[in-house]
């Protein structure tokens, strides 16, 4: 899997800590026979001041919010553990793909480790320099800014034959898909910051759309393709995966909270109430053809609008992708507004995109998420599944890695250095 790590995991109990916008999500799970147990969660609702857009902007305020919601977490699984993973999202973080092909002089020999890490070596220098430009020249900020959030190898064939571990295999072209994504310092920082605040140990970073496209099982289904987007209180976080392969992550910054403040508007009522409406009328407890579901419905019609347009306009990005999945995975608690999924499968957008057909939109469900157990019976929907996924990656990071994810760490951490 690759996902790079702060410092691996030895002992079998962590916690996953999904930072969002509108709420703190914590699981506390225990790593047994490569699954993870969750046996401990706790949610916590942020404060308005303190998060903006899926970044920090108050850190004494998240450290309290994700305490408190530590404690939850902590106090249902009657252990603390100190190792956590951490997600991120943003607008400011960017992920994608980059495939090389290499040509080895001599065909007939067989791959070796140091050939491997040559290989792996040219490919990441190559993809590095261009992909953290690229972010840099996007944000507006310097590259020295930037830092790598996640590194890993998500395809790799020996003349056009997909293999998982290239060692001992013979051939000419190499072909190895590197995804990594980029974030500006400040936001990791600030991460950082409340890890040691809380007394974690930070096992990993990770890009949340890089952690939701991995978790339903890509390594079994090499055929597997879909667009994931998760829409949270303040970020729409986008993946395009294809084969099984992780093409690139997009984020926006239009989240549920945009959604609040239009309901508010419309309804004169505080924020507060609109969320709670919201939920309501999210959950089909208001059912939409009533007087109050036809408002809501009313007064967020421009932002499904723009929603849609943001997802256009990232789609596009995947100016690489000759055509575009025809399945959209759905997650995250705002994709449980009913408009959400009407909007999706409206067939005007799509013909502006490299789709074969309309595609088929979807949630994704807990019980999808590969090898995270549910010991708790909490996990019920879509808002559920960033810090699951987040728990699936932590799976390796506590247990052994594959040779070609290992040599990938090696070479990371002398680009980092």
């Amino acid at each position: 899997m690759g996902l790079f790590g702060i410092g691996r995991a030895k002992k079998n109990h962590a916690i996953s800590l999904d930072i969002g916008t509108e709420y703190v999500k914590v699981l506390v799970f225990r790593i047994e026979d490569g699954k993870a147990h969750i046996i401990g969660t706790g949610k916590e609702k942020q404060r308005l001041s303190d998060m903006l857009s899926g970044k920090v902007t108050d850190i004494s305020g998240v450290i309290d919010t994700c305490d408190k919601a530590l404690g939850s977490a902590v106090e249902e699984a009657g252990i603390s553990p100190k190792q956590c993973i951490i997600g991120i999202a943003g607008e400011l973080v960017k992920g994608t793909t980059t495939t090389i092909h290499y040509q080895r002089e001599n065909s007939s020999e067989k791959i070796t480790i140091k050939e491997l890490k040559d290989i792996i070596d040219k490919v990441q220098r190559k993809t590095f320099d261009k992909a953290r430009s690229a972010l840099a020249w996007e944000t507006g900020y310097s590259e020295i800014d930037v830092k790598l959030v996640n590194s890993a190898i998500v395809d790799v064939k020996i003349d056009g034959y997909k293999v998982t571990n290239p060692l001992g295999f013979q051939g000419r072209d190499v072909s190895i898909g590197i995804f990594n994504a980029f974030a500006p310092i400040v936001h990791l920082g600030a991460l950082q910051t409340i890890a040691e605040g809380l007394g974690l140990d930070l096992l990993a970073i990770t890009s949340e759309p890089y952690a939701v496209a991995r978790c339903v099982g890509l390594e079994e289904m090499s055929d597997f393709s879909s667009i994931f987007i998760d829409i949270g209180g303040g970020t729409t976080d986008i993946a395009v995966v294809r084969n099984g392969g992780v093409e690139g992550t997009r984020m926006f910054a239009l989240g549920g909270r945009v959604f609040t403040k239009s309901i508010a508007d419309e309804l004169q009522t505080s924020f507060d109430e609109a969320e709670k409406i919201k939920l309501q009328y999210s959950s089909g407890k208001i059912k939409i053809d009533s007087e109050i579901g036809q408002k809501v419905s009313s007064a967020i019609k421009n932002d499904c609008d723009v929603w849609l347009s943001g997802i256009e306009l990232a789609l596009e990005e995947f100016s690489n992708v000759d055509l575009l999945p025809s399945k959209i995975l759905l997650c995250g608690g705002g994709s449980l507004l009913p408009d959400i999924s009407e909007f999706l499968n409206k067939r005007a957008w799509v013909k502006r995109l490299a789709f074969a057909k309309q595609p088929k939109v979807d949630f994704i469900k807990p019980s999808q998420v590969i090898n995270v157990i549910d010991k708790t019976e909490k996990m019920k929907g879509a808002q559920d599944i960033t810090p699951m996924a987040m728990a699936y990656l932590a799976i390796d990071l506590a247990g052994e890695e594959n040779v070609v994810d290992s040599i990938l760490d090696k070479v990371v951490d002398g680009l980092r250095s």
